[in-house]
């Protein structure tokens, strides 16, 4: 009785922790600006199953795939027995879902081996990262300190619970087989070291009540650490790949009180809609992170910090200063000094630690995070946003700080500004007026008849 209503106790303490933090990172999320992403229902839902669920960019690299598989599926199969703990430790029964015969052995068949895997799995990601031969998990001015030990902290824990799981399957197993009980379940890989901890019957109920009290406090603790780490992509990621932008990547977006300025220019007619009451013009881009959509707000939430979208970027493979990674990574810092930090955060001295840019005393995202340099750097190829695991718009983040650059600061470089004075005196890029357009025609055919 006692142990159930601490049991219970420390349940809703964990969740109710857990909740408290996911309502602060939505109002953070809710902070920008707001857009309207409706429509084609049906064309959504399938790339959330192909991509968030089935994980289908991942598939680019096979071996990490394959590994990360592991853990995914683990991660949601062994979720079943966790179900089965809460109703445990809340009731005070014991393995509730052996009721289910052999649907109950074939989950339990499943979670020993995924738990294997997991284990397996996070080892040679931890060798990986070790061993530095994966450059983009290492490398860059935003891959200092904190992140590197948050990697650390998710694959270690990931370890450390399947231990304690299977730490209290193997000592369970070995007292039933004491007690002459029929055991529930099947358990391939615990029964081959139902031995391990030896046969007294006190040593084997202590190590069974750790292994359980670990693994379920280790969860929700776990749990409670996901909002201040990179893993809580494993739940922003389904919500914002169902919110992926449908129109083609090379398509930009426009700015609408310019769009409705051209409109009212070519038909006299046409009426601009007017500002809501009480509303504020509309700046020109992004200067900080309310000038950002929720939807942007919402990439930065869901960044899995794996690197690739800077791995392929190739103003950051010539040595340039961009990386998109970055981009995402101080959106959500900017966010989280903005509005509101999880319980669990970095450092604060992480950001002076590293060569990250400076947070000047206007502490806006825009040049106290990332410099204009990061900014024209951007050839807007989007591979950034073709090789993103999860289907993050880096690019957008970029052109609405440009934007900002251009159209309120007139900040753009000076080639730009060439480029911009000659379209509006000679309506197109190079610095020839109209009438001398067609001269390199006259010039072959002169060429020609000699």
């Amino acid at each position: 009785m006692i142990s159930s209503i601490a049991f219970v106790i420390v349940a809703l303490l964990g969740i109710g922790l857990f909740i408290w933090q996911i309502r602060k990172i939505a109002q953070n999320i809710n902070m920008g600006r707001d857009k309207e992403i409706t429509g084609n229902v049906s064309e959504r839902i399938k790339i959330l199953l192909l991509v968030a669920f089935g994980q289908q960019k991942m598939f680019k690299r096979p071996i990490p795939a394959i590994l990360h598989l592991f853990v995914y599926i683990g991660f949601l199969v062994i979720n079943v027995e966790l179900i089965e703990i809460l109703i445990d430790g809340t009731f005070g029964t014991h393995r509730v879902l052996g009721v289910l015969g052999p649907v109950y052995s074939v989950l339990m068949a499943i979670n020993e081996v995924l738990g294997a895997l997991v284990i397996i799995a996070c080892v040679i990601f931890i060798v990986r990262r070790a061993t530095g031969n994966v450059p983009r998990l290492s490398t860059g001015p935003e891959m200092r300190a904190w992140p590197k030990v948050d990697a650390y902290t998710i694959l270690v824990t990931e370890i450390v619970l399947m231990l304690a799981l299977f730490a209290f399957n193997i000592a369970d197993l070995k007292l039933t087989q004491m007690a002459g009980l029929e055991i529930k379940g099947a358990f391939p890989v615990s029964s081959n070291f139902i031995n391990l901890f030896g046969s007294d019957e006190q040593t084997l109920k202590v190590i069974a009540g750790i292994g359980w009290w670990v693994h379920i406090v280790g969860i929700l603790a776990f749990m409670n650490y996901l909002p201040s780490s990179k893993h809580f992509h494993i739940i922003m990621a389904f919500p914002n790949v169902y919110y992926t932008k449908l129109e083609p990547k090379g398509q930009l977006s426009n700015v609408d009180s310019i769009t409705h300025e051209i409109k009212a220019m070519l038909d006299p007619s046409y009426q601009v809609p007017p500002l809501p009451e009480g509303a504020d013009p509309q700046k020109f881009g992004a200067k900080d992170v309310e000038d950002l959509t929720w939807k942007q707000l919402m990439d930065a939430y869901t960044c899995t910090e794996c690197g690739r979208c800077t791995s392929v970027c190739p103003a950051n493979i010539t040595g340039k200063l961009l990386s998109p990674r970055k981009i995402v990574m101080d959106t959500r810092d900017r966010m989280e000094e903005k509005g509101h930090s999880p319980i669990i955060f970095a450092p604060a001295n992480y950001k002076e630690e590293s060569e990250r840019v400076q947070v000047t005393e206007e502490k806006t995202l825009l040049r106290g995070y990332i410099s204009p340099e990061e900014l024209w750097a951007c050839t807007t190829c989007n591979a950034c946003v073709e090789s993103c695991p999860v289907n993050i718009n880096q690019l957008s983040s970029i052109i609405d700080m440009r934007r900002y650059l251009v159209l309120e600061e007139s900040a753009a470089p000076a080639a730009l500004n060439a480029m911009f004075n000659n379209i509006e005196n000679n309506g197109a890029p190079w610095a020839f007026s109209p009438s001398d357009r067609f001269n390199w025609a006259d010039d072959l055919y002169m060429t020609s008849k000699n």
